[in-house]
């Protein structure tokens, strides 16, 4: 049988560990979770809902999520720090 080359850490969902700094924030009257990345930890790489670009590895970002309902983890989205900020100002 051939050998995978993806890491078994590589397909598993990361938990927040209580240490994680994780603010909550209002976005289209729904309060949001927030975690500012500084990208050191970044292992792939993903794309912003905000732009539909690429978030290179590496690069400080933000991780955000619908801080009420059903969900949890796999409602998290990473967005550009630049994008999060400007995401009022965008239309829904």
């Amino acid at each position: 049988m051939p050998r995978s080359n993806r890491r078994r850490r590589d397909l598993e969902v990361r938990p927040l560990g209580a240490s994680t700094a994780v603010s909550t924030e209002t976005w289209r009257g729904r309060p949001w979770n927030v975690r500012r990345l500084s990208g050191a930890t970044s292992g792939r790489e993903y794309v912003c809902p905000g732009c539909h670009q690429g978030i290179p590895t590496g690069t400080p970002h933000v991780v955000a999520w619908p801080a009420e309902g059903v969900g949890g983890l796999e409602q998290r989205r990473h967005w550009h720090t630049r994008c999060w900020g400007a995401r009022n100002a965008a239309r829904p």
